[in-house]
C-alpha cells in the first residue's frame, strides 16, 4: 500500500493511478527490471541542496541529475546531492530511498526533467522498495507543480 499521505492526496484530488508490487529492488535499474518498466518511463527522486535547502530533482531511472544544469535553472550559487543523513527524518513513512517524487507533501520545492513530460504516464517508488504508483504524467504535474527544466545527463 502506497504511504498514507500519498495515497490520501491521489485519492482526494480523483487520480486515477495504478500501484505495482515487485520484488525487493533498491537501485532505480533493478526497480525498472523487475515491474517491467523502460528505465525512461521510471521517475527516480534524488535528493539535493540548493543553496542550502532541501529539494528532489526527479529524472528518468537511465539518467542523472546533472547539478549545473540545476543550478543554473534554479538560480542558485551552489547545488549538491544531499547525504542521507541530513533527509531520512524527513519522510518518517518511507523506507529511505524510495520517497515518491511529492516534495509538495513534505514542504519542497520538486525540479523534474522535461524528458518526463515526453511520456503519458509517470512510474515513482510508493515509500517502499516493493511497490510503484503509476499515474498520468498531467496529474502529477497538476498536484505537485514541479519546475519542469533541462535537468540530467544520459546516465
Amino acid at each position: 500500500m502506497p504511504v498514507s499521505r500519498l495515497k490520501h492526496c491521489l485519492d482526494g484530488h480523483n487520480v486515477k493511478y495504478v500501484t505495482i508490487k515487485h520484488s525487493p529492488a533498491y537501485t532505480a535499474q533493478e526497480i525498472a527490471e523487475s515491474a517491467h518498466i523502460r528505465g525512461q518511463e521510471l521517475a527516480k527522486t534524488v535528493m539535493v541542496k540548493i543553496d542550502g535547502r532541501m529539494a528532489m530533482a526527479v529524472v528518468p531511472a537511465s539518467q542523472k541529475v546533472n547539478l549545473n544544469l540545476l543550478k543554473q535553472a534554479a538560480g542558485a550559487s551552489k547545488a549538491e546531492l544531499a547525504r542521507e543523513d541530513e533527509f531520512k527524518d524527513k519522510f518518517p513513512e518511507c523506507e529511505l530511498g524510495a520517497m515518491p517524487p511529492f516534495g509538495n507533501l513534505y514542504g519542497m520545492e520538486v525540479f523534474a526533467a522535461e524528458t518526463l513530460a515526453a511520456d503519458e504516464e509517470i512510474a515513482f517508488n510508493a515509500g517502499s522498495h516493493t511497490e510503484l504508483i503509476r499515474m498520468p504524467y498531467k496529474d502529477f504535474e497538476r498536484l505537485v507543480e514541479p519546475r519542469i527544466i533541462k535537468l540530467s545527463s544520459p546516465g
